[in-house]
């Protein structure tokens, strides 16, 4: 089994607001994306290398309460837009959650259109370790969101994730075969859980995060 980056989850009180803010950073236009039934938000997403994507993220308006929590943490919204959480893909999700000594939540089935896919999500709907450990998901073989966005050049670099215990994160890392993708995903010592990324762009390094 294998575990690998798969995109970052970014939220705010509005889609609209977490969009213009990531544009603002990025200096390119988000594409287009939909409507999570089963979870009451909708997204909107960008590509950022092969089979990686960034993920803006917040409550639908037009959709009615889910009658349970809602992934990432979006019954309470972030005061401004912010990376929430990451999520790394497998093949197999039931064995890979299993394999994990801090439970990453339990794998559900969604959708988004024609899309599905399952991903773990926990019982308060927070991100894993509050966001310094990743969500897991898996496509159906040969399928991924990513392969039909346009690339306006734009590459994610690396993923600092800060928290009071790395080697607590490192571990669990580990545990689930973590590869390092090159550095991807980069894991420090701070008071608090914080996520920050590193991307290239068509108008040169930027930094989304704190």
């Amino acid at each position: 089994m294998t575990l690998r980056f798969d995109h970052l989850a970014i939220g705010a009180k509005t889609l609209a607001e977490g969009v213009a803010w990531v544009e603002r950073v990025l200096g390119v236009t988000i594409g287009p994306g939909g409507a999570h039934p089963r979870m009451g938000t909708h997204n909107r997403l960008l590509r950022v290398g092969p089979r990686r994507y960034i993920e803006v993220i917040a409550v639908d308006p037009a959709a009615p309460p889910p009658g349970r929590a809602r992934w990432f943490g979006l019954d309470t919204p972030p005061d401004r837009p912010r990376i929430l959480g990451w999520v790394a893909a497998c093949d197999d999700i039931t064995a890979m959650a299993a394999r994990s000594p801090l439970s990453l939540g339990t794998p559900e089935e969604m959708t988004r259109g024609a899309l599905s896919w399952r991903i773990t999500i926990t019982d308060d709907g927070r991100p894993p370790a509050g966001g310094a450990l990743p969500s897991l998901i898996a496509w159906p073989p040969g399928t991924h969101p990513a392969d039909g966005m346009d690339d306006l050049g734009v590459a994610l670099v690396a993923l600092t994730v800060v928290h009071p215990e790395p080697p607590r994160i490192e571990a669990v890392l580990a545990a689930l075969d973590w590869q390092s993708e090159g550095g991807l995903v980069q894991v420090a010592e701070g008071e608090r859980v914080t996520l920050s990324a590193r991307f290239l762009t068509p108008h040169g390094p930027v930094r989304l995060g704190p």
